[in-house]
């Protein structure tokens, strides 16, 4: 699995390392450079993981904090702030935060922190399956009807996205930026092709589970939805 994270920091230098640093280490990375962008970036695509620092341009990381957990209860937080007193630590936590630390850090104590949240965060059964169709997240298998289905890594990714949010519509652009985020200048229109090759493997000679909510996005069925 692939996991998105966001970062909200001002400092442009520390921005840029922080983004090539995670990119390195395999993840997908949203940036904002202050409290208004990320909390737009976190309702449009829903990251894994919010690395925030608590001094914005514009309004606080503290109010980011609070509505970021208002949003999404169980998305990790972990602050990035000059302060290092444990009065500063207290009240990270008492604002939802799930983690803190103190700038300058080691970019090696910061990557344990990150994976420690996210081990926590991921609490799904490592077998996603809607009706017939079933995901392995350890072995990266997919079968449908016991019958196994080829896919391609960014594939298995948008499938990924959409068993795990089954029912719910997700927008091109929301698709777009969780599984595209670190590729500039790349159009909506990769999503309906891809969304179209995965249909060509997943829903052939099958009842249709992948289906689209016209002027909205797509959609995986889950049994007990009407359409």
């Amino acid at each position: 699995m692939m996991f998105t994270i966001l970062i909200t920091e001002d400092d442009e230098s520390l921005l840029g390392y922080l983004k090539d640093f995670l990119l390195e280490q395999g993840y997908s990375v949203l940036v904002a450079q202050d409290g208004t962008s990320a909390l737009k970036q976190t309702q449009r695509s829903k990251p894994d993981l919010l690395l925030l620092d608590l001094k914005l341009p514009d309004i606080t990381g503290e109010t980011v904090c609070v509505e970021v957990k208002k949003m999404y209860p169980d998305l990790p937080v972990i602050i990035l702030t000059a302060k290092d007193t444990t009065q500063d630590l207290v009240q990270s936590l008492h604002i939802g935060a799930d983690d803190y630390i103190a700038k300058p850090f080691e970019v090696d104590e910061l990557l344990a922190r990150i994976k420690a949240r996210l081990r926590e965060s991921d609490h799904q059964t490592s077998v996603l399956q809607v009706e017939d169709l079933t995901l392995d997240m350890q072995t990266l298998e997919v079968r449908r009807r016991g019958k196994r289905i080829d896919l391609t890594p960014q594939e298995l990714k948008l499938l990924e996205y959409l068993m795990r949010n089954k029912g719910k519509v997700l927008t091109r652009e929301m698709i777009l930026n969780r599984l595209w985020a670190s590729t500039p200048d790349i159009e909506t229109r990769v999503v309906d092709v891809y969304i179209g090759y995965l249909r060509k493997k997943v829903d052939r000679s099958s009842q249709k589970l992948i289906r689209s909510k016209r002027g909205f996005g797509y959609y995986i069925h889950k049994p007990e939805q009407s359409d």
